[in-house]
This record gives C-alpha cells, sequence and structure tokens, in this order.
C-alpha cells in the first residue's frame, strides 16, 4: 500500500524548503509587522516559487503559527544558557537574563521587540489558532523563570507570599509592557525602569515579606 507521502503529487519538497520559509517569514514580520508581510514576499525572500509556501502550509494563519514556534523555539537557546545556569544564584541568573535582552534590544535601536508581543497585539484577536500558540510558548517562557523564582523561595531570597507561578507570570507581562513603551518611545527607559522596580523593589520586597 503506498503511503500518504507516496501519493503526494508533483515532485517532493525539498526537507529544508518549509524552514527556509519560516526563517524568512519570522525575519520579516517582526520587522515589518504580519498583514503587512505577503507571501509572495515571504517566497522571494527565501527564494522558493510562490506554490512552495502552499506546498508546506494551508494558509498564511497556519504559517504565522510556526513561525511563532519558530521565534520561540529560537529564543529557548537563550533562556536555557542563561536560566539553566547552576552556577549562578537564580535571581542573579533572572537578572543577567534581562541585562542581555536589554543590552540586544538597545543595540537594535529599541525596535521591533518581542515577536510574541507584537502578534499579540496585531493578530489576536481574531484568530483562535494564533491565540493557541502565542499563550502555549508565552507559558512555557513563563516556566523557565518559575524555575528561578522558585529555587529563589528555597534559598530565601524571595519570599513565599506570592506563589511562584503568579509571580512568574507578572514578570513576564511587565517584560512585555515594558517593550510596548520602548517600542513607542524609541528608548530603553522603560526597560530600565522595569528592571529596577522588579529586582530593586519588587523581589527584594517579596524577599522581606517571606510568609
Amino acid at each position: 500500500m503506498k503511503s500518504h507521502q507516496g501519493a503526494r503529487r508533483g515532485p517532493k519538497p525539498k526537507s529544508d524548503t518549509s524552514d527556509n520559509l519560516v526563517q524568512a517569514g519570522l525575519r520579516m514580520i517582526h520587522a515589518a509587522g504580519y498583514a503587512a508581510t505577503g507571501i509572495q514576499a515571504i517566497a522571494d525572500s527565501a527564494d522558493l516559487p510562490k506554490g512552495s509556501f502552499y506546498n508546506h502550509f494551508a494558509s498564511k494563519e497556519v504559517f504565522a503559527a510556526a513561525v511563532i514556534d519558530a521565534y520561540f523555539d529560537r529564543g529557548q537557546e537563550k533562556l536555557r544558557s542563561i536560566l539553566g545556569n547552576a552556577e549562578a544564584a537564580p535571581l542573579a541568573r533572572l537578572e543577567a537574563y534581562f541585562d542581555d535582552r536589554i543590552a540586544a534590544l538597545r543595540k537594535a535601536g529599541c525596535a521591533r521587540g518581542c515577536l510574541l508581543g507584537n502578534f499579540s497585539a496585531e493578530v489576536a484577536d481574531h484568530s483562535p489558532l494564533i491565540r493557541k500558540h502565542l499563550a502555549r510558548q508565552f507559558g512555557a517562557w513563563s516556566r523557565y523563570f518559575e524555575s528561578c523564582i522558585a529555587e529563589a523561595q528555597q534559598q530565601g531570597t524571595i519570599g513565599t507570599r506570592f506563589p511562584v507561578a503568579m509571580l512568574a507570570r507578572f514578570l513576564l507581562n511587565s517584560w512585555e509592557g515594558a517593550l510596548l513603551r520602548m517600542r513607542a518611545e524609541k528608548s530603553d527607559a522603560p526597560l530600565r525602569e522595569f528592571k529596577e522596580i522588579v529586582f530593586g523593589q519588587l523581589l527584594a520586597a517579596a524577599a522581606t515579606a517571606r510568609a
């Protein structure tokens, strides 16, 4: 019996075609936004015919979901390398992660921000599929913070008045808000203020208010 793949009409797509399209789309959507980025332009950027796009993605919406996942997959390398550094204290890891991100955003001219946040603002209201992928990746990102916060609570450097998951979500939500202000103002001031309040006040206060 022939497999489903064997019954496919036309030439077999190259194994890296899908990834080439996703990476091209990731760069373009991050720079210009979802609505402003067309399928033809994505295919042209990947040096592929437009028909190749529909061999791999049923729609632009399905493609966007793949871009969201690819963006987070790329960001996980940084999350693992910094937040997973067992040689550093958990709060130092969290602070180092945001220092790294602020430096990268400053170097980029305080532009573009976070692609997950950009999709949330532009598309999430209109697409259940994209909302699902955003929620999944925001949740995974938050869990990296949870791990450090839980370890810090165990060490007594963060109090237990607030649940780990709540603190992690607040940290991520506040960061995403600071990124929006950064883009609006083209300034790293919102990011510096985020860091000063979170690490200089909020988490320090949580430590002194241990349950």
